[in-house]
């Protein structure tokens, strides 16, 4: 535990030192929140048909900048943490220390969930959902975080290399975090979409919204728990196969 520690410590101070991946936590909801301020349909010089579809989806910004962040933003962060580590030797040096590699797992993946629930709490603070729903959005947004940390590692663990990382881990944020807001657009890309956990975050939105009514609300819960149990095997997987080799 004494390691969990030390390395948690130790995470936070290299993320404090890192604006990009700093950044990287509060730059969607700092996106949402703008959007939310500024982009009005009375602005001048707007198209009607812009200003129309401003005017429709003006509720779902914020949520749809909250399921980009859980697929298209926080799964490289996790998935570079652990890929440049292993590409610095820095696990090797760990190991000597006596750090098991679980312990240093728990540690950054801590670190990420941390600063994960401060997101989730700004996103629930810039929606329009307050009172049981402000805490149903934001333990369905952190359900689907740890579902992302589990995919991150696990690419993480792959890579070789920081590089090999960002290359693996661009696909999958790009259908885990952009697909669903493009699913808000297209009921076919919503079907397909529909066993992922990103989309069921949309899912719970529209159901807290009241655009979902015919949806038991435990459905899209029990979805993104079963993402959450499917990629933590994937990850238990891959990790006792390659584990972390510094």
């Amino acid at each position: 535990m004494r390691n969990v520690k030390a390395i948690f410590r130790k995470q936070i101070k290299d993320t404090l030192k890192n604006p990009m991946v700093l950044m990287s936590f509060f730059i969607f909801p700092l996106v949402a929140w703008m959007m939310s301020a500024f982009a009005t349909p009375e602005m001048e010089g707007v198209p009607e048909e812009i200003a129309q579809m401003i005017a429709a989806n003006m509720p779902n910004l914020a949520t749809m900048m909250a399921v980009m962040f859980a697929g298209m933003g926080l799964i490289p962060i996790v998935a570079g943490v652990i890929a440049e580590d292993i590409e610095k030797k820095s696990l090797r040096f760990l190991s000597m220390a006596g750090v098991k590699p679980t312990s240093y797992l728990l540690g950054v993946n801590g670190v990420s969930f941390f600063f994960s629930v401060l997101t989730a709490l700004a996103f629930g603070l810039i929606s329009d959902f307050r009172g049981p729903d402000f805490w149903i959005f934001v333990g369905s947004l952190l359900s689907g975080v740890m579902a992302s940390i589990f995919l991150g590692a696990t690419i993480g663990i792959l890579c070789k290399s920081q590089q090999a990382a960002s290359g693996l881990t661009m696909p999958a944020a790009v259908v885990l975090g952009f697909g669903p807001m493009l699913a808000q657009f297209n009921p076919t890309i919503a079907r397909v979409l529909h066993p992922l956990y990103t989309q069921q975050l949309n899912v719970i939105a529209d159901h807290l919204s009241g655009m979902a009514t015919g949806t038991p609300l435990w459905q899209p819960f029990a979805i993104i728990w079963a993402n959450v149990a499917v990629l933590g095997i994937l990850f238990a997987m891959v990790y006792k196969k390659k584990g972390l080799k510094g």
